[in-house]
């Protein structure tokens, strides 16, 4: 089904008719809503897209205070969902202008990769980059849709970031939930919000992103250049890309550890 069949199904349904939108429930309106999101983005062009290459400029702060950048080319190859709970991708964060440095994200492992080693990451920090994953609207939407216990409940209009929005809530049969808010009009993802617990501080901690200055990156694909993190209130970082592309032939050899290579400890 293309973009243009997926829109004039969500578009054709019954449950458009103006007498039945009264009678829906949260979870039929949120439904609906979400076809109208996946649509948005791209139809069948983004949930199937199999790859994705996202290049420009990242900045972490720290209280609010600018505490890095870099250049940064973000590599993310999608895999065939086989169980719920396991992150179905891979992904490379490469880092500066040698690209000399990279993080390196496999479904069950994690490595920082220079050129001293190959260094596995801690474990709270892989736990925190497979929550922000199951987390995420757009791997949600990409891959965990047909995801049993997965549901969408629209809670309706607000105004959020200065412009309309639909308000939109997502479980899933582990408890996880993000709530999100789209643009009235294009249905594209402006914000959202996330809870998840920090033994740390031994309290919760509030997750939140927003996406602005969308584009088409190929095969209709809508993305965004612009993407903005803070937790607790506090900013902690952006990403600005430049270029992104879909669907790139990445060789598999990019998001492997190079043969021989020194296994450093923790």
């Amino acid at each position: 089904m293309t973009r243009r069949d997926f829109g004039a199904f969500v578009i054709s349904t019954p449950l458009m008719a103006t007498g039945a939108l009264t009678a829906q429930t949260p979870k039929e309106r949120g439904k609906q809503l979400r076809d109208k999101i996946i649509y948005a983005l791209g139809g069948d062009g983004f949930r199937y897209m199999r790859t994705r290459t996202e290049i420009g400029r990242a900045y972490s702060f720290y209280r609010e205070e600018l505490s890095g950048l870099s250049v940064a080319r973000i590599y993310t190859k999608y895999l065939p969902a086989d169980s719920a709970g396991r992150i179905h991708m891979l992904q490379r964060q490469v880092f500066g202008k040698k690209l000399e440095d990279a993080v390196l994200f496999t479904t069950d492992e994690a490595y920082e990769v220079t050129y001293r080693g190959a260094k596995p990451l801690g474990d709270e920090r892989v736990k925190l980059f497979r929550e922000q994953t199951l987390h995420d609207v757009f791997y949600i939407l990409r891959e965990r849709v047909e995801e049993p216990g997965v549901e969408f409940e629209s809670l309706g209009a607000d105004v959020i970031e200065n412009q309309p929005v639909e308000t939109v809530d997502i479980y899933d049969a582990e408890n996880r939930s993000v709530r999100v808010w789209v643009n009235s009009s294009t249905f594209l993802p402006v914000k959202q919000r996330s809870y998840r617990w920090d033994p740390t501080i031994k309290d919760r901690r509030e997750e939140v992103t927003r996406y602005s200055k969308y584009r088409e990156v190929g095969n209709g694909v809508m993305w965004p250049f612009a993407i903005e993190r803070e937790r607790d209130t506090e900013k902690n970082f952006q990403l600005f890309s430049e270029r992104v592309t879909v669907d790139d032939q990445l060789e598999p050899s990019m998001f492997e550890l190079p043969n021989g290579i020194k296994i450093l400890k923790k």
